[in-house]
Order: C-alpha cells, then structure tokens, then sequence
C-alpha cells in the first residue's frame, strides 16, 4: 500500500534518485512541475513521496521505489516520529516473526480493521516472550523527570473490530498504567510501572508503514528488516546516540564468558546483549532510561534469540528495575562523566559495598551497581573512560576492589575504539568475589599500538586476538608472564599504593631494546627506498600544450543517460564485517577502514577500474579502485562511477574530474560545508587512444603522490619512534 500522507525532504528525494543535494534544488528552480513543498520549514521543506516518486518516473530520473526506500520514507516521516515509528514497526515485525498466521488474518482486512485487532494480537506474543501480564511485558519506571508515572485518560477517535468509530482510553507508549512501592527508598516518582502495547488509534497511523514492514520481511525476514531499519535511523542521527561498536561489543562479551542469565543496566539499543552467546533456557535483563531505547532493545533481543527478555526503562540508579536479579554475566557502557547520578539520594544505598562514590565518580556507581547484581563468581564488563582509573577521588574504592578481588583487569583500548573517539577509553573486568581466596595478582593490558592512522577504527582483529589470549592465559593460572608493552600480571600490593593507578601505560614495561631498535631500522631501510622510488616517479618537465587547443565537452550526467557509464551512490547499511570504503580513506589515501551498520540492505561493492569521487569538503579528488581497494562497500558522502571500458578510460575520467577549475563549476556551496554534484563535473570528448594517452600521465601522477604520502607517513612514523627510543632508553643516542 502506497501512504499518500508520507512526506520526504531534499535530502531522501537525492537518495531517491542517486544525486546529491544540489541537484534536487536546480530541479525545483528549473522546472515548475516539481512537487510543491507539504510540510517543514522554509528552509528545510518537505514533499509529498507519492508526488515526487510520479514526476522522478515522468522525467526518467526514477524507474522504481525500491521497497526498503519506501518503508523508510514512510518511517522517517512518521508523524509521531520515527522512534515512535520504529517501535511501531518493530512490535508488528515480532509479532510476524513469532506468529505468522496471525498477521495474515488481522492485515487481510481494512486499515481500521487491523489497527484495531493489532493490540490484541501483539499480547499473543508479549506474554510469552517478555512475561508478565498481558500488556506488561517491558517495564518502565525511573526519574519524576523523564515522566514515566504519568496516568492518561484523555479519549481519543478509534475504531472497533468492525471497523466502527468508538471512544477509547489512549495512555501514550510511554505513559505508565500502573505505580509500585517504592525502591532503596527512592520517592513513589522513581520507582517502577508497566508499559502498555500501542492502542489502534497509535497503530492507525501507522498502518501503510507496518504493511510496507511486513513485504520488508516477506522478502528479508522480519530481524532483518528490523536491523535494517533501526541501522539507518542510527546512521541518520549519529549525535543522538552513544553507540557500542559491534567489534567492542563481541569482545566485552567473550571477557565476561558464556552465560545463562546476563544484565546490561544501560542497555542504549541493545549492542552489548545482541553480542552474547545465545544458550538453552537464557534470559536476559535490560534497562535504560529511554523509554523508546529499552523498547527498542526489547525488540531486537526478541528477534535475535529465543532467550527470554526482561526489559525496563527508569534510571537504573535511582530506581533499579531488578534489585533481586543475581546474574551470571553483567555488560555496561555507562554514561560518562554524570555529576547528577543521584549522589544526594543514595547516600546509604546497600550497593556500595566498596565505598561511597564521589559526584565526581559516577562510573564507579556504575561498577559497584554491575557487582552487586552479579552471583557469586558471576563477570561484570564494564566499558570506562580513562580517568577513571586514576582519578583521585576515586582511589578508595579502587584500593578496595583491588584488596577484596572483585577486579581483575583493565584493558586499555587504542584511540578511535568507541565514542569519544578521540580518547582511548579502558575495558574493566570484574568478578562477584566469592569463598574462594582472594586473586593476588591484576591482569593490566595495552593494545594503544593496534590504533589506525586516520579517522579509521583500530586493528579489531589484533585487538580481540591480544586480548583475549593475554585474558584466557591469566585465567588459567592466575597471572601473565610479560608480553613488554602489551601485558603483564601486576601484584595487587604493587597498585596500593597513594594514588592506586590503575592505568596500564604505567605499569608496563617498554618493548624489548632490541625489537624496539630493529624496528626503527626497519622503517629507516624502508624510508629510504621509498624516497629513491619517489625521485624515479618525479614528473618529467610540462611542456606547454599548443595555444587555443581546445575541446568538445560533455558531463557526467550526460555519459550516465549515454550509457557510457553507470552512477552509484554511498549506502547506510550492509552486511556485517564488509569492509567499507569512506570518504575520509579516499581523501587520505588508505585503505578501507570503516564499518557500515548491520543491516540486510545491498551494500554497492567497488571494482577494479572503479572511480570514486567525495561529494563533500570542496577537494579535487578522485581515486581509482585497484586491487587494495577492490570489493569494500561504498561508504557514505562518496559516488561511484563504473566507466564502460569501451568508451571510457578510468585513469582518463579520474585525471579529468580532479581538475580544480572543473570542481569549482560543479560545487554548491552551504553555511558550513561544499558539497559536489558529480553529474556536472566535465570531460572532453576524445577518442579512445587520446584517453589512453591522458590516462597513462594520470596514472604516473597518481603513484608519485601515492609514493610521497607514504615517505610522509614513514618519516614521521621514523621521527615519533626515534624521540620514543631515546627518551625510554630503547635507543642510545650514539
């Protein structure tokens, strides 16, 4: 069904048709047939989908909707908002994943009709799957600030089974029903309540985005069409969110160990519990202080396993969800550096055990709320900030998780592993003490070496393989024989001292003189051939081209109606652990660094012979895909040019597009960034073998600039390391 009311901005009408943003506003000053604006603001307008998709097809800029464009039209234009949408979306795409049959009879009627038979048919599938009573299943309580205890009983328009109008009582998806007793002595504002399934008149308007879901799952499967979705609404609004990297995520859930019962007290959407192992008879326990993420994260736990999920929204602090849980394995990425955590309330709060954390320490809250809900000898993996480990207000409690045994590693990561990017951020490894004796010796481990140059993320497979090696051997025997500057076991009596830092840096002895010296010669034989090579790729002298030559134009846009070559566009989405190629890579030289959120969405793969071009920042580049660069995903911000050999040669187009003076021509410019429309970037018309002659000149620039990024990065690689040696007595001075 095709949702008339679903509105689109510039931004998804270029995604639409494959163009960037500029060209979406010279089809509306150039042809007054173009949709006129239904809804937004002056400067950011939005358009009807059914009106743009009619005049895209009329002026052959659009043969077809693809089905997964459509559906996150329609839920990216929700009129309640796509959280609102997704949450929609992703109760009916359980609910087709759980109980099929009952999908087909409640869609097959009318869009009143299935609006009103869905809240009956979604409790089908809560009871069995999140527990408790009908329309109980995922919990909500929390701050008085988030208004979780809200009792609504304004009426609002619905419908009844038939299809008639009627008069109901509509509490909102996050209104609370229903209000307990109160929890650690927290006021009745705080505590606990039950969160209802959508009501049919929520659901009514949502009806053209869950029958557009349901043909997302026919044709994907419904967890699918869920990762999709919510992958694209992450990638959307990356400021929103505070996100756990897959990568992260699989490797803080293998350090805390197979598990039957596991707790992430801040869930987010769900990253950390969807990395666990799935086991016989497992349950899982979230919460999170949005309503709309411990929904969210329901769902996708759902979808993902046949564990039993246990979810709730409140402040996990202040009004914990599940005081009585005992879990095998606890997984946190808390939030940072909160000064109101609830410091004032929770003076005489019984999870302090290791003492009562500072205003300034809310992630040590954090820990000792992981320990308290672990069994004895249960794991708890936390994600920490840095100073956490060494700051002095909280050197107390670290003295005394290192005295009782509760901590038993830190974890540095390299730079570029999680939010904030710009700071290597630390994993803690906890265990719940129980009768056994107390572990004398701390696993301390630094994997800073294994950061990527660039905005790329880190080497996660030397990472993981670092880590876990150094974890499962101190396992085993209770300490670690050094690894220099990577690991070692440290004595517990070694860190009580008046600062008890726990930052590995500091604890780690330097790489071995040797291989640290051997290394340096390493780069410095390597320099020295690439500076040799980079003088043999020197361009020989310009020679002045005739006077007056000149030629025949023609544009991208032109070559991709002719043809000659075939335009793609950047995706949000692909399949996990592809590669992907971003547009800081192309810019910089490197090879693909990035990830694409999981999603079943086609990623575009590159070819040999390949042009990608960036469409932001106002550069002339243009690179050429080889065989370092073949078969990453296409990242975002990027278009991808594949020539017909035939007519094009691709060295010829790359050179031609970099062109500065052909850059400026085809640039629209904005507040705060350039953006390019590749289709107006221009190229002369030449026979073949002129293309071949103008290609071969490109391709030797190319490996001249290529030769001279990698002297810069090797010289000061040679540089950095010589200023280390020397200052660590790694290296005499002569």
């Amino acid at each position: 069904m095709q949702d008339n009311a679903t509105e689109v901005t510039a931004a998804g009408i270029a995604r639409l048709a494959g163009v960037g943003r500029a060209a979406v506003s010279n089809w509306r000053r150039r042809h007054a047939d173009f949709p006129k604006p239904v809804g937004g603001t002056e400067t950011s307008p939005s358009f009807a989908l059914a009106e743009v998709e009619t005049w895209l097809r009329k002026q052959g800029k659009l043969a077809e909707v693809p089905l997964r464009e459509r559906v996150w039209q329609q839920l990216v234009g929700h009129p309640a908002g796509p959280l609102t949408a997704l949450v929609h979306t992703g109760w009916v795409l359980l609910l087709i994943h759980e109980r099929p049959t009952v999908w087909l009879d409640a869609s097959a009627g009318s869009d009143e009709r299935l609006a009103a038979v869905l809240p009956g048919a979604l409790e089908q599938v809560m009871t069995p799957r999140f527990g408790g009573a009908p329309g109980r299943g995922v919990h909500s309580g929390g701050r008085g600030d988030v208004g979780a205890a809200v009792n609504t009983s304004g009426e609002e328009r619905g419908v009844n089974a038939g299809g008639e109008p009627q008069t109901v009582n509509a509490p909102s998806d996050a209104q609370a029903v229903n209000t307990s007793s109160a929890v650690h002595g927290v006021p009745a504002a705080h505590t606990t309540t039950a969160l209802r399934t959508p009501t049919g008149p929520q659901l009514f308007l949502s009806v053209p985005l869950l029958r557009g879901a349901a043909e997302l799952a026919a044709e994907a499967g419904a967890r699918q069409a869920f990762e999709f979705l919510l992958g694209r609404h992450l990638d959307a609004n990356p400021r929103q969110y505070t996100l756990t990297p897959a990568e992260l995520a699989g490797l803080m859930a293998d350090l805390a160990g197979p598990a039957r019962t596991v707790l992430d007290p801040a869930c987010g959407t769900g990253a950390l519990l969807r990395a666990v192992d799935t086991r016989p008879d497992q349950e899982v326990y979230a919460q999170d202080s949005a309503p709309d993420l411990a929904v969210i994260t329901a769902l996708r736990l759902a979808l993902h396993s046949r564990a039993g999920v246990r979810a709730a929204a409140g402040d996990t602090l202040r009004a914990d969800a599940h005081p009585e849980l005992r879990a095998d394995a606890v997984l946190c990425h808390p939030p940072f550096n909160e000064r109101n955590w609830g410091h004032d309330e929770l003076a005489y709060d019984p999870r302090w055990e290791y003492g009562f954390p500072a205003r300034t320490e809310s992630e040590l809250a954090w820990v000792q709320h992981a320990l308290a809900r672990l069994a004895d000898g249960g794991a708890a993996v936390l994600l920490m900030p840095p100073a956490a480990a060494s700051r002095r207000s909280g050197r107390r409690i670290r003295s005394d998780l290192l005295r009782r045994g509760a901590l038993r590693a830190v974890v540095a990561l390299p730079v570029g592993a999680a939010p904030p990017y710009n700071i290597p951020l630390d994993v803690w490894v906890l265990r719940r003490p129980d009768r056994t004796p107390t572990a004398p010796e701390v696993l301390l481990v630094d994997t800073g070496r294994f950061a990527a140059e660039g905005r790329g993320g880190p080497d996660w497979a030397a990472v993981r393989e670092a880590v876990l090696d150094a974890w499962r051997s101190f396992e085993r025997s209770g300490r670690l024989e050094e690894r220099p500057g990577l690991a070692r076991s440290v004595p517990v009596i070694e860190l009580l001292d008046d600062d008890v830092d726990l930052a590995p840096a500091r604890h780690l002895p330097p790489a071995a003189v040797a291989d640290g010296a051997e290394q340096l010669t390493a780069v410095r034989e390597r320099l020295g051939a690439t500076l040799r090579l980079t003088a043999d790729l020197t361009p020989p002298a310009a020679v002045p081209a005739p006077p007056g030559a000149r030629w025949p134009l023609t544009t991208i846009g032109e070559l991709a109606r002719g043809g000659a070559l075939m335009m793609r566009t950047g995706g949000n989405g692909g399949r996990a652990r592809v590669p992907v190629l971003t547009d800081h890579d192309v810019l910089a030289g490197t090879a693909p660094s990035g990830m694409l959120p999981e999603s079943e969405e086609e990623a575009v793969l590159t070819e040999p012979g390949d042009v990608v071009v960036p469409v932001l920042g106002g550069g002339s580049v243009a690179r050429v895909i080889d065989e370092t660069t073949e078969g990453a995903a296409l990242g975002r911000n990027l278009v991808l040019l594949r020539p017909d050999r035939t007519a094009l040669d691709p060295w010829f187009l790359a050179g031609f597009l970099r062109g500065t003076a052909n850059n400026r021509q085809a640039s629209s410019y904005a507040s705060t960034a350039t953006r390019l429309d590749v289709r107006r970037l221009q190229l002369p018309r030449l026979p073949l073998d002129e293309q071949r002659r103008y290609g071969g000149r490109f391709r030797a620039l190319d490996e001249f600039e290529r030769a001279l990024r990698h002297t810069s990065r090797l010289g000061e690689q040679l540089v950095r390391g010589m200023y280390d040696g020397l200052t660590d007595g790694t290296v005499a001075p002569g």
